[in-house]
C-alpha cells in the first residue's frame, strides 16, 4: 500500500502543480512503469482525491496547527485521509502505510506528526467532517468562483450538478452499425457476462464499467465507447449520404467516426493538435471506415486548410472548459481559473465567424461544448444570432430538454445517463 500512495502522491502533486491528471498519468506510466493492478489502484485513489479535494483540504487544515509548507507530507495526509473515509483499506493499515511512507519520503522526523494526524481523524470523524463542510468549497469540493457560476446560472439545479460532477461517470458504448445493430452486439456483452441498457438507437449503457480490451469486438470495431451526450451529434447534423461535411476540432476522433458510421459523406476532419489528431486516422482505421480528409490545421484560420467549397454539414466540438465532464477529469476543477472562460469563449466566437463563412446556404452548422457554464454555450449562441441575420436556430430533435437561458435551450446537464453538454443546431439561410 505504502507505494500506492507514493505514487498517488506523486501523480496529485504534479497536479497541483499545474499539470493535467492526463498528462501526469502518462508520464508515469512511461517512465516508471508497474503491473496493471497496482496502476488502477494509484489512478483509482488519485481520481478520488481530485473529487473530494476541498473536503480534504479542509479536514487537513482543522487537524494541522499551520498550513504545511512541506508538499510532500500535505499530499500524503490527503491521500491517506481519502483512503480512510472513501476506501475499504483497513483503517490500521492506511496510518501504517502512511508512516513508513514517510521514511521513503526521507522526512521520518515527520513520522509522528502523520500518525498523529490520521488516528485524530479517526478518533474525530464526524466533528472535523461536518465542521469541513460548513464551507461550500469543503461541503462541494469545488472553488468557490465554480460554484458561484453555477448557482448564478442555474439557481435550482446547481446542487445536482455539483453532485453528478463527484460521481463516477457511467461506461457508455456506441455500437458501430456498419458492422453490427446493437441488440446482437447486447448479446455478445451478455455471453461475455456484462449487461448493459440500451438508451439510443446505438447506445448501450454498461452496469458496471470495465476495461475496454474486455469489450466483444473492441479491436475489430465492433464497438466505440463515447458518452451518450456526445452520440447526439451525429443524429442532430441531419445526414445523409454524399454531403460535404466537416469536423473543425476533430480528435481524438469519436464524433467523426460516428459521422462516418452514419452515411457515406465526404468528410473533412481538422485539429490543431498533431498527437492527438494521430488518434483520429487509428480510430478510422480501427473501426474500418471510408477514407476521409485528416489533416492537422487551425480551423480559424481559413487560409491554412479550406479550398473555398462551401460544407453542407460542419460540427464545431468547440474547445471550452470542460466543465460538464468534471467527473471524468477532476482536476478540471482545480486547473481552471475564472479568466479561463472569458477567454474561452473568445477562441468560440472566433471559430463561429470564421466556419460560418465556409457554410452552404441551406447547410447547417452544429455548435457544441462539454461545458455547463452559459458564457461558453447560451451566450455565445445568442450573440451570434444577434450579429447574423441570416442564422436561424433550429430545433434539436431526439435530444431531453434542457434548462432554457435567454431563449436558447440545448443545455443537458451532467446525471446518471450522460455528461453535461450543449447543443446549438444553425442553419444558414
Amino acid at each position: 500500500m505504502t507505494d500506492v500512495q507514493l505514487r498517488a502522491l506523486r501523480l496529485l502533486l504534479a497536479v497541483l502543480g499545474g499539470r493535467s491528471l492526463t498528462a501526469a498519468l502518462a508520464a508515469r506510466r512511461t517512465a516508471d512503469a508497474v503491473g496493471e493492478r497496482v496502476s488502477a489502484a494509484v489512478q483509482d485513489l488519485v481520481y478520488g482525491v481530485l473529487r473530494h479535494l476541498g473536503l480534504l483540504q479542509a479536514v487537513v487544515a482543522e487537524l494541522v496547527a499551520k498550513p504545511l509548507a512541506d508538499h510532500d507530507l500535505d499530499a500524503l495526509l490527503l491521500v491517506a485521509l481519502y483512503q480512510l473515509e472513501y476506501t475499504r483499506a483497513a483503517p490500521h493499515a492506511v496510518v501504517d502505510h502512511a508512516v513508513q511512507a514517510c521514511t521513503r519520503l526521507r522526512k521520518t522526523s515527520a513520522k509522528g506528526l502523520v500518525n498523529a494526524v490520521l488516528r485524530n481523524f479517526l478518533r474525530r470523524r464526524e466533528a472535523l467532517l461536518a465542521h469541513a463542510r460548513s464551507t461550500e468549497p469543503g461541503r462541494w469540493s469545488y472553488p468557490q468562483w465554480w460554484i458561484d457560476t453555477l448557482r448564478s446560472a442555474y439557481p435550482s439545479d446547481f446542487a445536482a450538478i455539483l453532485e453528478a460532477g463527484n460521481s463516477r461517470p457511467p461506461m457508455t458504448l456506441r455500437v458501430n452499425l456498419r458492422k453490427i445493430a446493437s441488440e446482437p452486439y447486447r448479446a455478445l456483452l451478455q455471453e461475455a457476462g456484462m449487461q448493459a441498457q440500451p438508451i439510443g438507437d446505438a447506445a448501450l449503457l454498461l452496469d458496471q464499467p470495465v476495461g475496454v480490451d474486455m469489450l466483444p469486438g473492441f479491436a475489430q470495431g465492433l464497438v466505440s465507447v463515447q458518452d451518450l451526450a456526445a452520440q447526439y451529434a451525429a443524429s442532430l447534423l441531419d445526414l445523409s449520404d454524399g454531403l460535404r461535411v466537416l469536423d473543425a476540432c476533430a480528435a481524438p476522433g469519436g464524433k467523426s467516426a460516428h459521422i462516418l458510421e452514419r452515411a457515406r459523406v465526404d468528410l473533412t476532419a481538422i485539429d490543431r493538435d498533431e498527437v492527438r489528431l494521430q488518434r483520429v486516422a487509428a480510430t478510422f482505421e480501427r473501426l474500418g471506415l471510408p477514407p476521409a480528409h485528416v489533416r492537422r490545421a487551425d480551423a480559424a484560420d481559413l487560409a491554412q486548410w479550406w479550398d473555398g467549397g462551401a460544407f453542407d454539414r460542419i460540427l464545431l466540438d468547440a474547445p471550452c472548459s470542460a466543465s460538464g465532464i468534471v467527473r471524468r477529469h477532476p482536476d478540471i476543477k482545480w486547473l481552471r481559473r475564472p479568466e479561463d472562460v472569458p477567454a474561452l469563449a473568445a477562441q468560440q466566437r472566433a471559430l463561429l465567424e470564421a466556419l460560418w463563412r465556409t457554410l452552404a446556404r441551406g447547410g447547417k452548422l452544429l455548435y457544441s461544448t462539454c461545458s455547463v457554464f452559459p458564457a461558453e454555450n447560451h451566450a455565445q449562441v445568442s450573440v451570434f444570432l444577434q450579429a447574423h441575420s441570416a442564422a436561424r436556430l433550429l430545433p434539436l430533435p431526439g435530444i431531453p430538454e434542457g434548462p432554457e437561458i435567454g431563449n436558447v435551450k440545448g443545455q443537458l446537464l451532467p446525471g446518471p445517463r450522460h455528461d453535461g453538454f450543449f447543443y446549438a443546431l444553425l442553419q444558414k439561410a
